[in-house]
């Protein structure tokens, strides 16, 4: 296949196989196992919805067959087999990230001698973005497909990821699993070597696989792999963003984001902020911060804030909190802005759930947990948010 021409008609034969179905995501990956455990893949470049020619040729070259989520194991002559499938290509090769990977896959596959882990390169193939997870390749693949930035939070279904990912001491010396570390280090002494562990989970540091553009992270080990950072995200050494959490665009983030949160645009985490999370607690609703939203130091929320709205410093605002409603002019109103006399102003902070403009403050002279418009949106500083 010489010219783009004989390119495209291999192309449409595959697509045209009986049974042939188009990903709706693909990637290649390289995994590191230890016997039948995933110690972790690593996906240089996802493709989501988009390369259905490379889709086609790696799916012909590997054998993989059927519309099922799944994975199969590429040998480096079928790496070989399909950089020369695009030899159309190869005189602009860098205009086509897809062949650049395969190509350094190929410069540098081997099986390392004395490592404790074994490589192997594998290509999966998405077709049902809402298919719980079924094994530890799809969870890191669905993990990097949010960190890449292809998905906001909740847009793919991470359910049973707990259960599919190997709990591994993550070190130095690559994943190991932690049954394992006292014999590695063992090893490593003798070599005249220290293996130095930087934490023990499930999930990795989101930079040591992927650094979104236009990002800046101050601690890497503040950001799990799946977080979704935006371009002109800051998180700064106290922050923290779960995986399946994230940010929409700007943001600067010196709290905590947890699992299943989604901030807004221009929005602004103050020191200590925490924020009400979804994997443990019982808490079901999916908190979702507005754009231009600012939460004071060592605030946070169990509900959902809409557009321009701000937390007092030290203020924590439940669901189940009761908060008294003011108007503009300080009197007292129902939930639906009618002036009302002071008690019947009452409601649960899950009644003010979503709403737009709001200001929570803390009454001193009552512990009183106030609510009134917000008479202005913050403006974060664009030298700290710059797209580079």
């Amino acid at each position: 296949m010489n010219t783009i021409e004989d390119f495209k008609a291999y192309v449409a034969k595959v697509e045209a196989t009986e049974g042939y179905s188009k990903p709706l995501a693909f990637g290649l990956g390289i995994r590191r196992s230890k016997g039948d455990k995933v110690l972790d893949v690593n996906f240089p470049g996802i493709n989501w919805d988009t390369a259905f020619g490379t889709a086609a040729l790696l799916q012909d070259v590997t054998g993989f067959k059927g519309s099922e989520n799944g994975f199969v194991t590429v040998s480096k002559a079928q790496l070989q087999k399909a950089f020369d499938n695009f030899a159309a290509f190869h005189g602009e090769i860098e205009k086509h990230p897809n062949i650049v990977i395969i190509q350094q896959l190929l410069e540098n596959i081997a099986q390392p001698s004395n490592t404790y882990q074994e490589i192997d390169v594998v290509a999966y193939f998405l077709f049902d973005k809402d298919q719980p997870v079924a094994d530890a390749v799809e969870g890191y693949f669905k993990l990097q497909c949010l960190s890449q930035l292809h998905v906001l939070p909740h847009g793919l279904s991470l359910e049973g990821v707990f259960g599919k990912l190997n709990n591994i001491a993550w070190t130095n010396h690559g994943p190991i699993l932690p049954e394992d570390l006292s014999a590695e280090r063992i090893k490593a002494t003798f070599k005249g070597e220290n293996i130095i562990v930087t934490h023990v989970d499930k999930f990795p540091y989101m930079v040591n696989y992927h650094v979104p553009n236009g990002v800046r992270i101050a601690s890497g080990s503040q950001v799990r792999l799946g977080a979704h950072c935006a371009v002109g995200t800051t998180v700064m050494p106290a922050g923290y963003i779960n995986f399946n959490a994230g940010t929409k665009g700007n943001a600067m983030i010196e709290g905590r984001v947890s699992a299943g949160v989604v901030v807004g645009h221009d929005s602004d985490l103050g020191g200590g902020v925490s924020i009400m999370g979804t994997l443990s607690g019982g808490n079901k609703n999916v908190i979702s911060i507005g754009d231009k939203c600012l939460l004071g130091a060592n605030s946070g929320t169990g509900i959902s804030l809409g557009f321009g709205c701000t937390i007092a410093a030290g203020v924590y605002v439940t669901a189940a909190a009761k908060v008294w409603l003011y108007d503009a002019n300080k009197q007292p109103v129902d939930i639906n802005g009618k002036v009302v006399e002071e008690g019947q102003n009452i409601v649960k902070g899950a009644e003010l759930n979503g709403k737009d403009k709001l200001l929570f403050l803390l009454d001193s002279t009552n512990g009183h947990l106030t609510c009134r418009p917000n008479p202005k949106t913050i403006e974060l500083n664009e030298a700290l948010h710059v797209k580079n």
